[in-house]
């Protein structure tokens, strides 16, 4: 009988130590998991606001730690990707970069490369300046960066009539400014925008035939759906607008030669 027991007691022994290392391992399991997630890299960001055009310099950038397994594409992690050797011409920003952006490759220029408004544009997309003043360029208000619609109003007299032509198009230039970090009010004598090359021609021949007014668009996204023309019509109806109910005779009384009355009959 002893010697049952003592054999019970070593198994029973065996087991809890086996139950005790299998517990022991699994709870390490995730610990080394996380540890292999938890690698980082090293990604360059802007320590200040980058204008549009600006050599990048090194004061301009900083680095920040970032989950290897996550990085966009296209983020630089090495500053000898954007600063130049010792005498060497500088990359400069194609687009504005605000302080504490990634630096994306794609908004940086090659080496010494010269950086114009064309670089701003999408792909086979063309650049157009709109004649505007305060009236119709939204008093100053519109700023590089910004999405308009472009309404056109022509004709004279009763057939005069405004027509919303193109819709949620981005201004990529004021006067001769571009940069998108401005937000500066200033009246315009032309605003420049970013079209498709049918867009362009249909602006060209606008600011013949009439005059152009941008409208600021909200921020929140809309679908666009087409407007029909508003004409003067429209606007001086011919019959006022029908009170509610029906209406009240009334009663006109001369008094005098040119005076007049009317009284509504109850």
């Amino acid at each position: 009988m002893r010697l049952g027991s003592l054999l019970m007691t070593v198994v029973g022994l065996g087991v809890a130590g086996g139950a005790v290392y299998f517990a022991q391992t699994q709870m390490n399991q995730p610990v080394a998991t996380e540890s292999a997630q938890a690698e980082v890299v090293q990604v360059l960001v802007a320590s200040q606001d980058i204008a549009f055009g600006s050599a990048i310099e090194p004061h301009m950038l900083s680095t920040i730690d970032w989950p290897s397994g996550s990085v966009p594409i296209g983020a630089v992690t090495d500053k000898d990707q954007v600063l130049p050797q010792l005498n060497g011409q500088p990359r400069r920003a194609k687009r504005a970069i605000a302080k504490g952006e990634l630096v994306a490759s794609t908004k940086l220029s090659d080496w010494g490369e010269k950086v114009t408004i064309v670089q701003t544009l999408g792909e086979n997309n063309r650049a157009i300046s709109i004649t505007v003043n305060a009236r119709t360029g939204v008093a100053g208000f519109v700023t590089p960066g910004d999405e308009v619609d472009i309404v056109l109003t022509s004709g004279g007299g009763d057939e005069m009539r405004a027509l919303t032509i193109l819709q949620k198009i981005r201004v990529i230039g004021v006067d001769q400014r571009s940069d998108e970090t401005n937000e500066q009010a200033a009246v315009a004598r032309t605003v420049t925008v970013e079209v498709t090359p049918e867009q362009s021609q249909k602006l060209a021949l606008a600011q013949q035939v009439g005059t152009l007014s941008l409208t600021l668009r909200s921020l929140d996204t809309v679908d666009d759906e087409p407007l029909s023309a508003v004409r003067m019509s429209d606007l001086l109806l011919n019959e006022g607008p029908v009170a509610d109910g029906d209406p009240k005779p009334v009663v006109r009384v001369r008094r005098g030669a040119n005076e007049i009355t009317e009284q509504v009959l109850n």
